[in-house]
């Protein structure tokens, strides 16, 4: 009712305003449902300038403003982090041997390593355009019980296809990604394809121009095969085609929000995925479908032709099979972009091959007190890295009211879907809950600006203290959903790769998690291959 009155006194004439059913008590009531407390006088005083203050809201509001348009302002969690970036790992990528055989049926390959279909394409054993009709075929067939295609993108495919197998027929090739084929969560944008964020007002809009990640891949010579879903506008993994299922129990929905690629590569219907991040959309749907991903470092990974939620928080990274195909496909999508501010470039030495696995012997790795319990089954991770030769310590996580510093996301989203919620089309979304986006857009309109940045000081010393602790070893270690670390290291932008290290008595899988420094993605993935090639968690999957 409060809004309301304002404009209204706002359009009366001021000899008029005396006697208006509003005063320094409305404004007070206003005050008090934000916490904050102001005497009789003060009130009067501030009565003036809150009334000018509206009228000033309603001419920045007239001006719209797309989702793309970013603010003047952006976030770098660690500016000198990112110049002490190094690779800490020796390359091991020696790919050597004879090529693997042709398998009878093609669908025994889709759960190959990369390196392998990389070897396979290269000596001609099987062609580009045959692995993307076998991939396409594949997630054609299985969608109808794991709803996470929103669009195929087949013509682009075959036709990127036949252009890799002629550049291999002349010689050429584009490196380790050459030919394979992927699909991309469908908030990246693709140049003649809806883009559609998962919700109906948005089902048949094209945008005219590629992700930056897109096109990093097309460059590398990696094939889009699909756009997948994705939960509306990010969250959850109900979009306007249903929800999207976990491959390892079908009546289960995925996750989310990247619910279509982590189902997709769960199910064996692309070599890798692109999804996103902002708080646990990577790391939930991953644990939930037995991915192997990585959520790198803020500022890694280009963010340009990607929709925004927060735009301090929004991290795009690879879903995949097993950390050392993460690492390769990170490797291609890494970078400075100038179209996004926040990237940086840090070197970065992917991995892959028969080789050895990385020497972790003498590393330090933390564990965070109390992060498991006594019958917590991920512990069996703690004997296995102990069995390659790590030290593992216990630290003291920083303390913060991590959750209630989250108001930095939902007064960000709120930012970024202004005009959308303004323009009532948050009324044509599937989900209208209390806690869906519709709601939480309206509740992010009354977040002081005050107290948004004093939940930005608070990070800047949140990430002070997680650096500090990060600062004594090469990664920390934990059940992914422990405590506050997965909110925590969100908000510090540091990189985190989750793989799954058991199974359920459901058969379903569940996960741990590996947090480094900031811009220590290269630490985290090399811990989690050794680990990964002492173990076969990452090698189960899911029958169809």
């Amino acid at each position: 009712m409060l809004v309301p009155l304002l404009l209204a006194l706002l359009q009366e004439e001021p000899a008029q305003k005396d006697d208006a059913p509003f005063g320094p008590l409305e404004v007070g009531i206003a005050a008090e449902l934000l916490g904050l407390h102001f005497t009789e006088k003060e009130l009067e005083l501030m009565l003036p300038n809150v009334l000018e203050r509206l009228r000033d809201f309603e001419k920045l509001r007239a001006l719209p403003l797309e989702n793309e348009v970013v603010p003047a302002l952006y976030f770098m969690p660690d500016p000198e982090a990112a110049r002490r970036g190094k690779p800490e790992q020796p390359p091991s990528g020696v790919i050597d041997g004879p090529p693997p055989k042709r398998p009878d049926n093609l669908e025994d390959l889709v759960y190959e390593p990369i390196w392998v279909l990389h070897e396979m394409l290269e000596n001609e054993v099987v062609t580009c355009e045959e692995l993307t009709r076998t991939y396409l075929a594949r997630l054609k067939r299985l969608d109808s019980a794991l709803h996470c295609v929103v669009t195929l993108t087949e013509e682009r495919a075959l036709a990127q296809a036949r252009e890799r197998d002629r550049e291999l027929a002349e010689g050429r090739q584009r490196g380790i990604l050459h030919g394979l084929p992927w699909v991309a969560k469908d908030l990246l944008a693709v140049k003649g394809y809806p883009t559609t964020w998962g919700t109906p007002p948005f089902r048949d809009r094209q945008l005219d121009y590629d992700a930056a990640v897109v096109e990093r891949l097309d460059a590398a010579g990696a094939i889009l095969i699909a756009k997948v879903s994705l939960g509306e506008l990010a969250m959850g993994d109900v979009w306007f085609g249903g929800r999207t299922r976990n491959p390892w129990k079908p009546e289960q929905g995925s996750s989310g929000s990247s619910a279509g690629t982590a189902s997709a590569i769960s199910a064996g219907c692309a070599v890798f995925g692109i999804g996103s991040e902002t708080l646990g959309s990577i790391v939930s749907p991953s644990t939930v479908c037995g991915n192997s991903s990585l959520r790198p470092t803020f500022g890694q990974v280009s963010r340009h032709g990607a929709m925004t939620l927060s735009w301090s928080m929004d991290k795009l990274g690879p879903l995949a099979h097993s950390a050392e195909d993460a690492g390769l496909v990170f490797g291609a999508i890494r970078g400075h972009d100038p179209r996004d501010a926040t990237t940086v470039d840090v070197p970065f030495v992917p991995q892959a091959g028969p080789g050895p696995a990385p020497d972790v012997r003498g590393w330090r790795v933390g564990v965070p007190r109390g992060a498991f319990g006594s019958n917590a089954p991920e512990k069996t991770v703690l004997d296995e890295l102990q069995k390659l030769g790590v030290e593992l310590v216990d630290l003291d996580v920083p303390k913060y009211p991590v959750d209630e510093m989250l108001i930095v996301l939902t007064a960000e989203a709120g930012a970024a879907f202004d005009d959308f919620s303004r323009g009532e089309q948050d009324d044509l979304m599937v989900r209208q809950t209390r806690d869906a986006w519709p709601n939480t857009f309206r509740q992010a309109a009354l977040i002081p600006a005050v107290d948004y940045i004093r939940a930005n000081r608070l990070r800047t010393l949140l990430i002070r203290d997680y650096e500090k602790v990060l600062g004594g070893v090469r990664a920390i270690v934990y059940p992914s959903f422990q405590g506050s670390l997965l909110g925590a290291t969100n908000l510090t932008g540091e990189p985190t790769f989750v793989a799954p290290c058991g199974f359920g008595q459901d058969g379903t899988p569940y996960s741990i998690s590996f947090t480094g420094k900031l811009f220590g993605d290269g630490d985290v993935l090399a811990l989690a291959m050794a680990w990964q090639r002492s173990t076969d968690y990452h090698r189960r999957h899911p029958k169809l």
